[in-house]
C-alpha cells in the first residue's frame, strides 16, 4: 500500500514538472505578456483556448499557425501578432501544453 502511494506521488510530482518547464518556456518566449492560464488578459486564457478546440483533430496545426503567423477574429478583434522569432519546436511544445490544460 506504501509503495503505491509512493509511486502515485511520484507520478504526480512528474506530471507536474513538464508544466512548470512549459510556463517557463511561454515566459522566456513572451506569452504572458499577453495571455495568463486562467484569466483573460489581451489575449484569452489558455485554459479557455483548450476547452475551445478540445476534442478537434485539427487544433495543433490551427494553434501552430496562429502562433507563428498571427491573426485576428476567434477570440475578438485584439489581434495576435505573428511571432516568427520563436523557434517552432518551442511552439510545437507550447500548443501541446496549452492543448493539454483543463
Amino acid at each position: 500500500m506504501k509503495a503505491a502511494a509512493l509511486i502515485l506521488g511520484l507520478t504526480g510530482a512528474l506530471a507536474a514538472l513538464p508544466a512548470s518547464a512549459n510556463e517557463e518556456l511561454a515566459k522566456k518566449q513572451g506569452c504572458f505578456a499577453c495571455h495568463a492560464l486562467d484569466k483573460k488578459l489581451v489575449g484569452p486564457a489558455y485554459k479557455d483556448v483548450a476547452a475551445k478546440y478540445r476534442g478537434d483533430k485539427g487544433a495543433e496545426a490551427k494553434l501552430f499557425d496562429k502562433v507563428k503567423k498571427g491573426g485576428t477574429g476567434v477570440w475578438g478583434t485584439v489581434p495576435m501578432p505573428p511571432n516568427g522569432h520563436v523557434p517552432d519546436a518551442d511552439i510545437k511544445t507550447l500548443v501541446k501544453w496549452i492543448l493539454s490544460l483543463k
